[in-house]
């Protein structure tokens, strides 16, 4: 199999050797060995299926703010969901959104917001697409993708285009059922409140406000860790003394020492080494394990342990 084949059967240019760190917010990673950007729900059909017709690996991801690509890079088919399509059908005090899965959600938070429809404000921080946002049931300041979801329009591991509602995607503090799953996310549609502009504008700005003054600008994944039971992640992390620690080029963050930061040179091994010398002194100091809320792609060999390279997964 090659890419000109791919191409011919996807139904769109299919690159070899493309770099990941150019599809990743930490802006490091190695080469996929095919990658495709899907501009269309029928490619991102097209991509999947083809994928598994010919049982080639492959990984569904978003825009790549919630991963970290190994230097090594990707074994199969990297697709990007780049369809964003999405529209608005409001009745009286309340509308649904339908959105794909490629669409911004920080983008859809920050325009329908300004229209005066509530519900997606507190996404304006989270520059996740919608499928990875679903995956990982994103949230901020209270909220998350379960409260205002309806339902979505996957393919599922059979291979079938079902439809799920809100119940059955088993939403959990940064989980679903889509985590570890062969199940892949084509569309949304989430409900959405009228509220006045004053109040849902108020709001945006507190949050926006917020994202200015406790994240870093530097190139980041957001959160590194969930926050365990009864405890805040960067919290742990900075009373264990590693607020500004530094392996290679990456940081943990002075400004919020739950993001760590690419200083300009990190490789994705120095990322990897920093977040297991979070963990190892978090556990001493407190006893408390950290878990990652990023997701490990790619070729890592003996530095992470099988379970944690699913090829089907989608990533943020």
């Amino acid at each position: 199999m090659d890419n000109s084949t791919l191409t011919s059967l996807i139904g769109a240019p299919v690159k070899a050797g493309e770099r990941l760190a150019r599809h990743c917010s930490w802006r490091v990673g190695g080469p996929a060995e095919y990658f495709v950007a899907a501009k269309t729900v029928e490619v991102l059909k097209r991509a999947v299926q083809v994928a598994r017709a010919v049982a080639l690996p492959y990984r569904v991801i978003g825009r790549g703010t919630n991963i970290l690509f190994a230097d090594t890079g990707v074994r199969g088919l990297l697709i990007v969901t780049a369809c964003d399509h999405h529209r608005l059908t409001a009745q009286s005090d309340a509308a649904i959104l339908y959105a794909e899965a490629g669409a911004s959600l920080p983008l859809l938070a920050n325009t329908l917001a300004k229209q005066g429809w509530a519900g997606l404000e507190w996404a304006v921080g989270i520059p996740s697409a919608m499928g990875s946002a679903i995956v990982n049931n994103a949230g901020a300041h209270g909220s998350c993708i379960a409260d205002v979801i309806q339902q979505a329009r996957i393919i599922d591991g059979e291979g079938r285009e079902i439809t799920l509602t809100a119940s059955e995607m088993q939403f959990a503090y940064r989980q679903s059922r889509f985590k570890g799953s062969r199940e892949v996310i084509l569309s949304a549609e989430f409900l959405l409140k009228r509220d006045s502009l004053e109040a849902v504008g108020e709001r945006l700005r507190r949050f926006n406000d917020y994202r200015r003054a406790t994240q870093p600008s530097d190139p980041s994944a957001g959160s590194v860790f969930k926050n365990p039971p009864g405890y805040y992640a960067g919290a742990l992390i900075e009373a264990a003394g590693l607020k500004g620690a530094q392996v290679g080029g990456a940081m943990v963050s002075p400004v919020h020492a739950n993001f760590f930061v690419n200083t300009g040179a990190a490789s994705a091994h120095d990322l990897l080494r920093l977040i297991r010398l979070a963990q190892e002194r978090v556990a001493e100091r407190s006893g408390v394990r950290l878990e990652p809320e990023i997701e490990f792609v790619g070729e890592w060999g003996e530095l992470i342990p099988a379970p944690a390279e699913r090829p089907f997964d989608h990533a943020a």
